[in-house]
């Protein structure tokens, strides 16, 4: 899970330093709109790496931003599936790689490690059960 954020956000950062480097070497039509695509790219990629760190951590606050950036990712994968030609095949693995960073992300197992409490869950359950006499 941790692997398939970090994926996605060295894409991202990837992403957003060709389209920086084209922006100031290149020629697009729009210089100042690649330089700007980049640098959101660049800091977009930033929160799943972030994420990542925190993952590997066993930080219960990661699990949003992997999350967020999972459901971000969702209407890309749509839209590059309904294109045409070569897109539709990074559309299969970006949709392969959402489901599959979702699904992990939301398994009691994830859970339980990061230490997060499911809703309805006692402080009992959380503390180990053991209360002290009064």
């Amino acid at each position: 899970m941790a692997g398939l954020t970090a994926l996605e956000g060295a894409a991202l950062v990837l992403g957003g330093v060709y389209m920086l480097v084209m922006g100031l070497l290149g020629r697009p039509e729009s210089p100042q709109q690649a330089e700007m695509g980049g640098l959101t790219l660049i800091a977009l990629g930033l929160i799943p790496l972030i994420a990542t760190r925190g993952l590997l951590r066993r930080r219960s606050w990661s699990r949003g931003p992997a999350l967020i950036t999972q459901i971000i990712a969702l209407p890309v994968a749509w839209t590059l599936l309904r294109s045409h030609g070569a897109l539709i095949p990074a559309g299969i693995v970006l949709a392969a790689v959402v489901l599959t960073a979702l699904y992990q992300l939301v398994r009691p197992t994830t859970i339980d490690a990061l230490g997060i409490r499911r809703p309805g869950a006692s402080s009992e359950a959380t503390s180990g059960g053991t209360t002290p006499d009064a």
